[in-house]
C-alpha cells in the first residue's frame, strides 16, 4: 500500500497569551486577597501535580519566589492522588521530571503519601487529605484549569480537584473514583467544601492556556471565591484550548499518548471518543474519527499507558513500554478500565497505518481523509491527507505550509515523528539528547 500524502495545516487565529510569566505569577500573588492571610514565618505547602503545565518550573518557582516575599516559608507538597505508582519515590520522580526538585526550586519537595481523615461529606463518606499539607499553617496550589476528561460539570479540572483528588492522595483518589463519573462530578464539590472548612488551604494559582498550549491566564483564587469563581474559569480555558477544526476523518494518527499530555493519555476532548462505561458515546461528540492509532507512550509517562486503549490499533514497542505497576495502580483506582484495553499491536509504524486505512470503512484508499498529530496536546500544526485538506482549505484560521509530502519514514518503517514535527514535545526531546 501507498501511504497518503500529507500536507502540512497551521491553525493561525490569534490567541491570548500572557508575556512575562513569571512577572504576572508574582503580580497575582502580591496583589491578591490570599496575601493578605498569609504572615511572616508561616509554613506554606504548595501543591504541585504531575500535569503537564506550560511553564510550570517558571510559575512554581515564581509562587515560591512570592510566598518567601511575603515573609513565608514554603515547600511543595505533591498533589497528584495515585499517579507515580501510589508511592513516594515515583511522585518525587514525576515532579522532577517537570524540573520540581530541590535544586531547582531551592525549597523541600515532600512526597509522602500519608493522609488523614478529615471528616466526612454530604455523601457520608470520608475526605482525606495531605498530612504534610495538613500540618502546614498554610497551602496553596498551582492548578491548571482546563475541561476534564472523564465528564462535565461546573468543576472540572483545576484547583478544586487537585484540593479533592490531588492532596487526598491515593486514599482520597480511590475514594472519589469509586463512584465513577458521579463521583467526580458530584461529590468533589461536596468534599470541597469539608476541606475549606477543616484545612488550612488558602487560595490556588489557576493557569489557563490557549490552543496553542501557551500560558493565556493566571489567577490567584482566594478560597473565600473558589466556588463562584472557578467555574467561570473553566468556561473560559474550553473556549481557548486545541482542537482539531474539522468535524471528523478516517484514520488519525497520534505520535505520543501520555499523562504529560492529558490524564487520559489521549485527551477525548480532542479526540471526540470517551469510552466511559455504561455511558454511551455522545452523538454530538467532535470530531468523528472512525479508526485512531498511537505509535508511542511517552517517556514522561514513566510505563503509565492509561488510556492506551482510546486507540483501535498501536506498536508492540508501545505495548513493551508499559510498566505494570504505575499503569494498573492509576487505572484500578480511577475505575475506568475501558480505555486502557490493549489495542491490537504491530511491529511498525507502516503496518499500523496501513491496517488503520484498510479497516476505515473508505475502501477507496485515495479518498482517506488522514489526520497525524504528535499528541492532543499540540494541535496547532498537523498534517492531513488531501481529501481532508479539501475539506479545510477556505478556513481562514488555517494555513497550508508548503506541498505535500510522503510520510517520512525509517529504514524500519517507523514514522520520523521529529521530521514531521520538530517543535513538539518530541521533538525538543531529541535535540537535548542530540
Amino acid at each position: 500500500m501507498n501511504l497518503p500524502r500529507v500536507q502540512l495545516v497551521r491553525q493561525v487565529a490569534p490567541q491570548p497569551t500572557v508575556a512575562d510569566v513569571a512577572g504576572e505569577v508574582r503580580k497575582q500573588w502580591l496583589a491578591s486577597k490570599t496575601a493578605k492571610r498569609i504572615k511572616p514565618g508561616m509554613r506554606i505547602a504548595v501543591g504541585c501535580g504531575s500535569r503537564g503545565i506550560k511553564n510550570f518550573l517558571t510559575i512554581a518557582k515564581a509562587t515560591v519566589d512570592a510566598l518567601a516575599e511575603l515573609g513565608a516559608k514554603p515547600f511543595v507538597v505533591a498533589a497528584m492522588g495515585s499517579h507515580g505508582g501510589a508511592i513516594s519515590e515515583g511522585q518525587r520522580e514525576l515532579l522532577a521530571s517537570y524540573d520540581i526538585d530541590e535544586a531547582h526550586l531551592g525549597v523541600p519537595v515532600v512526597t509522602d503519601m500519608d493522609a488523614v481523615n478529615i471528616g466526612l461529606n454530604s455523601w457520608g463518606q470520608p475526605v482525606w487529605w495531605d498530612k504534610n499539607a495538613l500540618a502546614a499553617d498554610g497551602v496553596v496550589t498551582v492548578s491548571r484549569v482546563k475541561p476534564h476528561t472523564d465528564f462535565r460539570g461546573k468543576f472540572e479540572s483545576g484547583i478544586l480537584k487537585m484540593l479533592v483528588i490531588g492532596l487526598g492522595k491515593q486514599k482520597g483518589a480511590d475514594q472519589i473514583h469509586s463512584f465513577g463519573t458521579r463521583g467526580l462530578r458530584d461529590m468533589i464539590p461536596e468534599s470541597g467544601k469539608v476541606i475549606l472548612e477543616k484545612t488550612p488551604f488558602l487560595g490556588g494559582l489557576a493557569t489557563l492556556e490557549n490552543a496553542q498550549e501557551e500560558t493565556a491566564h493566571l489567577e490567584v483564587v482566594d478560597r473565600d471565591d473558589l466556588y463562584e469563581r472557578e467555574p467561570v474559569l473553566l468556561e473560559k480555558a474550553a473556549k481557548m484550548m486545541g482542537r482539531l477544526p474539522f468535524k471528523g476523518c478516517d484514520v488519525l494518527v497520534i505520535g505520543e499518548s501520555g499523562k504529560n499530555y492529558s490524564g487520559a493519555g489521549m485527551d477525548p476532548n480532542v479526540i471526540g471518543r470517551m469510552l466511559v462505561e455504561a455511558t454511551p458515546e455522545a452523538e454530538t461528540n467532535d470530531p468523528r474519527i472512525v479508526r485512531i492509532a498511537v505509535l508511542d507512550v511517552s517517556p514522561e509517562s514513566h510505563g503509565n499507558a492509561t488510556g492506551i486503549g482510546l486507540a483501535d490499533i498501536t506498536t508492540t514497542r508501545a505495548l513493551n513500554s508499559i510498566d505494570p505497576i504505575p499503569f494498573r495502580m492509576n487505572n484500578f483506582t480511577a475505575r475506568s478500565l475501558w480505555r486502557s484495553k490493549l489495542p491490537f499491536g504491530f511491529d511498525t509504524d507502516r503496518e499500523v497505518i496501513e491496517r488503520c486505512v484498510e479497516t476505515c470503512w473508505q475502501p477507496e484508499y485515495d479518498k482517506v481523509k488522514l489526520c497525524v498529530i504528535p499528541n492532543t496536546l499540540e494541535v496547532a500544526e498537523f498534517w492531513v491527507s488531501e481529501p481532508l485538506a479539501a475539506d479545510l482549505r477556505g478556513d481562514a484560521n488555517l494555513q497550508f505550509v508548503g506541498e505535500p509530502i510522503a510520510i517520512p519514514l525509517d529504514t524500519a518503517g517507523n514514522v520520523l515523528q521529529e521530521k514531521l514535527f520538530p517543535h513538539s514535545v518530541r521533538g525538543r526531546r531529541a535535540k537535548v539528547h542530540a
